[in-house]
Order: structure tokens, then C-alpha cells, then sequence
């Protein structure tokens, strides 16, 4: 092969090199996204195991187990289930009842889907069109929700309470802050669902959880093994929604207002 050649290939695949690489490593304003994604999940751990202090993020709570919910009932229509009610508990609990529907999809779903929605959150938090666009899909969350818990008042409280805040978010300062409150509802969303893994099925075994019913319906694992699968996933999501918050979105803060201002604006 002609040296010209070869000197033009190595040239190409190291500017390739350098730019995957530029893509991957945040910039000044994706720096600041991290380091407020790592104060939240610092702030919850804390507030999340200090009982009187837990109750300042106790709706947010509530709010995480409405999603686990909830990907449990579209688990459940997606494979052809009825689903008759979602009903959330004020002691951080919650139930969707549903007839029909395929087993190994629909246990799983309210892990993994709570934690999959939270990824997605989580990566729409770096970018304020992104999260405006991500409020919009969480509006028809929120109108699915409410139509399948529309006999549980609690969801009804606490849905009407959110979208209130988020709407309030919006109009801040022209939605600069929204997709703080949009990141922190996604870290939220993705630690809870590590946290109530561990513990329904890795430090202590419930007879009643997903994980006890799936491994009684499909074997293979005892429920703690299909915990430990599921628990990877999920940290899995929560790595995947940051790689792609930074890689997808590089606006910083000045370009993020401009574009905002374009899609939606408050002004």
C-alpha cells in the first residue's frame, strides 16, 4: 500500500479517535451536571436513612414507587393484560392489580422500568429542551397513571402536587432550573429501585416480592440471584443515562437558554 495512503488512514483514525474521545469527557457545564447528580444521590442516601429527616424527600418517594407502578400496569398492557387498578400505599407501598398479561415481563417491569425511566431522566437532565420534552412525556405518564389509580386518592394528591412543581420549574426564570428538578426526580427514581432490590430480595427474603414470584413461576435463580440480575441492570441504567446525558448533549448553560427560549418559551 502506497505510504500516502497509509499516513492518510492514520490520519483519519486518530481525528475519529480524538473525537469519540471529546464526545465522552464532559464539558465545564456537563461537569457541574455531575457534580449536582453526585450531591443528589448523596442528599437522598442521607435523607433516605435519618427518619425525621426523611420526610423532606417523602414525596418524592411516593413518586418513585407511582413509577414503579406504573411500569408494571404498561408492562401489562403492552402484553395484552387487563389492568384494573394502581393503588399506592402511605407507608411507601404500592399494588397494581391487573388479569392476564405475561409473568416474565410484568415482575420484572417494576424494577427495571422505575430504574429505565430514571436513566432516561437522568440523561434528559443535562439539556433544558431535553427536560422540557421529557415533562411532556411525564404529562402522559402522570394522565395514565391517574386514569388506572383513579379510585386512590393518595396518587391523585401526589401527581396533582408534582406536576405542579414541575410546572412551577418551568416558569422559573424561564425553565433555566428545570432539568434539575428533572435530573433529581431521575436520580430519585434509579436509587430507589437499587435500594428496594437489595432490600426485598438481596439482604432479606420477601415472600411477597416480584423476585420471590418470578423465581417460583420461572426458577432458574432463587429470588435473591434474579435480585442480584436485576440490581446490575439497574446500576446498569443509572451508568448508561449519564454516558448518554454527556455524550448527547453538549450545549452549554448560554446555548441551552437560547434553545429554550425557541421550543415552548416562558417569555
Amino acid at each position: 500500500m502506497p505510504a500516502f495512503l497509509i499516513d492518510e488512514a492514520l490520519r483519519w483514525t486518530g481525528e475519529v479517535a480524538k473525537r469519540e474521545e471529546s464526545q465522552i469527557v464532559p464539558n465545564e457545564t456537563q461537569r457541574i451536571t455531575l457534580i449536582i447528580a453526585c450531591i443528589y444521590t448523596v442528599a437522598i442516601a442521607i435523607l433516605w436513612h435519618i427518619p425525621i429527616l426523611s420526610w423532606t424527600i417523602y414525596p418524592f418517594k411516593l413518586l418513585t414507587v407511582g413509577l414503579h407502578e406504573f411500569s408494571h400496569a404498561l408492562a401489562g398492557k403492552m402484553t395484552c393484560a387487563k389492568v384494573e387498578s394502581i393503588r399506592l400505599d402511605p407507608h411507601e407501598g404500592g399494588e397494581t392489580r391487573m388479569r392476564g398479561g405475561i409473568s416474565a415481563v410484568t415482575l420484572p417491569a417494576g424494577y427495571l422500568g422505575s430504574s429505565l425511566i430514571g436513566a432516561a431522566l437522568i440523561a434528559c437532565g443535562f439539556n433544558t429542551v431535553a427536560s422540557k420534552i421529557c415533562c411532556l412525556v411525564l404529562a402522559a405518564v402522570f394522565l395514565l397513571t391517574l386514569f388506572w389509580a383513579r379510585r386512590d386518592w393518595l396518587t391523585w394528591v401526589l401527581i396533582l402536587c408534582m406536576a405542579g412543581l414541575i410546572v412551577g420549574f418551568w416558569f422559573i426564570n424561564h425553565g433555566v432550573y428545570l432539568r434539575f428538578i428533572i435530573l433529581f426526580i431521575g436520580v430519585m427514581s434509579c436509587l430507589y429501585s437499587v435500594w428496594d432490590i437489595i432490600d426485598d430480595t438481596i439482604s432479606r427474603k420477601l415472600a411477597t416480592s416480584d423476585a420471590s414470584q418470578f423465581a417460583d413461576l420461572f426458577g432458574c435463580l432463587p429470588a435473591r440471584g434474579w435480585g442480584v440480575v436485576w440490581l446490575l441492570i439497574s446500576v446498569g441504567f443509572f451508568a448508561v443515562g449519564l454516558i448518554i446525558g454527556i455524550v448527547a448533549f453538549k450545549d452549554n448553560e448560554h446555548e441551552q437558554l437560547e434553545a429554550s427560549d425557541k421550543f415552548i418559551p416562558t417569555r
